[in-house]
């Protein structure tokens, strides 16, 4: 199932989430795994990724901050990959991706991506699917102690 998805055609950038990572493990089980894609006429690109509820949390205000017309970065630690999305990059005219694999490959990739108006929009519906099929189902009630939600 797809969280994002940014393409116009030639120039695509996908996070797809395919399930949890450890289902009934408390501590693990609200974790997702996921990749990212980069798909355009020069590159192909695929790189695992795990999601924490967080993730999702920051991906959603990522989204407000996208809308108000604010660049942002999203997952910048270092064992992830780290995701900056442009809602307008002045040399292009357009929106556009950069991803880096710092802790693995090194590789960096920009792919500018025309898209349509109400792109945000479609973003935030991606991830309410997202969290209706995988909502968060642990409570941490204090650090390194974790509960079923009731």
């Amino acid at each position: 199932m797809e969280l994002i998805s940014l393409s116009d055609g030639d120039n695509t950038f996908q996070v797809r989430v395919s399930g949890r990572r450890s289902p009934g493990l408390l501590h693990l089980h609200d974790q997702l795994d996921a990749e990212a894609l980069i798909t355009s006429s020069f590159v192909r690109g695929r790189l695992a990724m795990s999601l924490s509820p967080s993730d999702l949390e920051t991906w959603s205000r990522a989204l407000d901050l996208l809308a108000a017309g604010q660049d942002i970065c999203w997952r910048d630690d270092a064992h992830s990959p780290v995701i900056r999305i442009q809602p307008h990059n002045e040399e292009h005219g357009t929106p556009a991706v950069h991803v880096e694999d710092p802790s693995s490959s090194c590789v960096s990739v920009f792919l500018p991506v025309n898209l349509e108006e109400g792109w945000i929009d479609e973003q935030r519906r991606l991830l309410g699917r997202v969290l209706e099929q995988w909502p968060s189902e642990v409570l941490e009630s204090s650090p390194g102690a974790y509960e079923w939600r009731c």
